[in-house]
Parts: C-alpha cells; structure tokens; sequence
C-alpha cells in the first residue's frame, strides 16, 4: 500500500470540517488509489467497483473520525479490503477453510505485532459495536446483561455482537 497522493493538507482539514468543495476535491484526489486498492483486494472487478464505490461513499460520510491526513490513506485501504471481504462472503466466495488459514497466520504471528493488530482491529469497528464485542469478550458478560445495558433487545445485541465479530475477523483476515 502506497501513500495517499494527498499533499495539501488543507484541504483534508476542511473537508473534515464539513467544506462541501473540499471534500469533492479530497474524494477526486482519493478515487485513483481507492480503486487501485480495489482491484488488488477484490476477487472480481465487479465487487473491485462496488468496494471503491462503498469507501467513498464511507469516506464523505466519516471524514470527520479520521484525525490527521496520515491516516486517511491505511483507513481507506482497511475500508476497501472490509468491503471486498463483505462482498464475497456475500457470494459464497470465502468459506471456514479461510477463517482456518486466518487461525494459524494469527497463532504463527508474534505477540507483539498481534496486540498491535488486534488493537487496531477493535479501533476500526465502530463505537455501538465495539461496546457489544468488549463487553461479551472482555468483561465476559451475558447478552441478557449487554442487552440491558444498553437498552436493547436480545436479538439486536446478539446481531451487533456477530457483526462486530465478522467485521474483526474480516479486518484481521484480510
């Protein structure tokens, strides 16, 4: 993965701050290597076209939770690489025998490069699942406790849970 092409900082800035041209320019600036990204996570060209379609449509809609321009080219890339996950899963196109692979890359990993990308994996989820998988996983409580919590029901905590844990998984796998 190659830097963002991005040198006017700027523009970044206004764009997260809600300027509507400086946003146009920042996702013409973006689209070359979003869809570059595309083609080489992507199984086909049609899921390459939608999963650079869906991360910019994510990145005009969350420019404000990237902090700083340095960012903005790893956050794109993780967002197109979740997508083509999505997308093919989707299509029956990854089965268990890659979730297998994902287990012994993880276990074959270092401890300290695994923390650091496990770290990174619960910082992309967002905040309404990142609450649900840490509560269940590292609190260890029931989903009859998240669900009250939170205030939600036991199907809606059960499905943030498993979205949480399939946006992990996808994001560590991919």
């Amino acid at each position: 993965m190659s830097a963002m092409p991005i040198t006017d900082e700027t523009t970044f800035e206004a764009a997260r701050l809600g300027d509507r041209d400086a946003m146009v320019r920042l996702l013409t600036l973006t689209q070359p290597d979003i869809r570059r990204y595309a083609r080489a996570s992507c199984r086909s060209s049609a899921d390459s076209e939608d999963a650079a379609q869906q991360a910019l449509w994510l990145l005009s809609r969350h420019i404000g939770r990237i902090r700083a321009v340095a960012a903005l080219s790893s956050w794109l890339y993780r967002v197109v690489r979740r997508e083509c996950m999505r997308l093919s899963r989707q299509f029956g196109l990854i089965n268990d025998a890659d979730d297998d692979a994902l287990v012994a890359r993880l276990d074959a990993q270092p401890e300290a490069e695994l923390r650091l990308d496990l770290a990174a994996a619960f910082e992309s989820l967002p905040p309404h699942y990142r609450d649900v998988v840490l509560m269940r996983d590292l609190k260890e409580m029931t989903i009859d406790e998240i669900a009250s919590r939170l205030g939600l029901s036991r199907q809606a905590t059960k499905a943030r849970l498993h979205r949480a844990r399939q946006l992990l998984r996808e994001y560590l796998g991919g």
